[in-house]
């Protein structure tokens, strides 16, 4: 069972998603006035899943606003079908997308893999180069010259997801859909583009880290390098 959070502006579209997903044992509270959430105790919640074109604060600032002190899977609904909004939105820090209008067996399915992906237990870890990947706690550090570790790196578990996949067999080329596909299972093609921008807030929190191991491989897509 997960405790979500679901904003929308329509009741009705939260009432909904109530039904649905409190058929999975899942507990859903709603929020229909966007503008409270940035002051809520985020931390009671497991997942987010948050309408993108509301009054007063729009799913895109939302998730601006929040993404730093809330670690866990955000999903948008949204109407928005234009790829550059979808790619926008994961660019800020959400996890997936379902368009409207949705199939609540569709929803159910996604929020269910989602969360399966942020709770498989792991308890081993792996180290490349000055990248420590810490596979039960799902983070990433990187050691300092002196071989001190530093603070966990701060990436999206969509982010942790892609550097994960690509250390895990350093040196090897994957194109975006590959990476897509075992990272999120997406099934739209158009969702490739998304993977650019996961990939691209990783890089620039690694780099601030002081390691810059993905590598672009031109033509094919990225792969991990350790030594860089």
């Amino acid at each position: 069972m997960a405790r979500i959070l679901a904003v929308d502006d329509d009741r009705a579209i939260l009432q909904l998603l109530e039904r649905a997903l409190s058929r999975d044992g899942h507990k859903v509270e709603c929020a229909d006035d966007p503008t409270t959430v940035p002051a809520m105790d985020l931390s009671r919640y497991d997942f987010i899943l948050t309408d993108v074109m509301m009054p007063g604060l729009d799913g895109f600032e939302l998730v601006r606003l929040v993404r730093e002190r809330f670690d866990g899977p955000i999903m948008f609904l949204t109407a928005k079908v234009a790829e550059d909004d979808a790619v926008l939105g994961l660019g800020l820090g959400a996890d997936d997308y379902v368009r409207k209008p949705f199939g609540v067996a569709e929803l159910r399915a996604k929020v269910t893999a989602s969360l399966r992906r942020e709770r498989r237990v792991r308890r081993s870890v792996l180290d490349l180069g000055r990248a420590r990947f810490d596979l039960g706690a799902r983070e990433l550090s990187v050691t300092a010259p002196d071989g001190s570790t530093g603070a966990p790196v701060p990436l999206t578990p969509t982010e942790y997801g892609i550097c994960e996949f690509l250390a895990k067999h350093p040196g090897r080329a994957y194109s975006r859909s590959q990476i897509r596909e075992a990272v999120r299972g997406w099934k739209s093609e158009t969702d490739d583009a998304a993977v650019s921008v996961h990939v691209g807030k990783a890089r620039a929190k690694l780099r601030a880290a002081g390691v810059d191991p993905i590598a672009t491989v031109w033509g094919v897509g990225y792969k991990w390098e350790a030594g860089r």
